[in-house]
């Protein structure tokens, strides 16, 4: 899932900075934990649209 990706990819992030690994390193890291967290929020925003519109049509 998504959340869990998320959380792993952080944890990574996390252990780079903590031990001071290379920049590029760390800063790749942070780019692909960006893009999972616009994903997860694009898909959100998805959903949420969906489930008005059903709302809607339902009423």
């Amino acid at each position: 899932m998504l959340n869990d990706e998320i959380c792993k990819l952080r944890e990574k992030l996390n252990e780079s900075i903590i031990q001071g690994q290379d920049y590029t390193i760390t800063y790749k890291l942070s780019v692909e934990l960006d893009e999972l967290i616009a994903k997860y929020y694009r898909k959100d925003i998805i959903s949420n649209k969906r489930n008005a519109e059903n709302e809607l049509v339902n009423k």
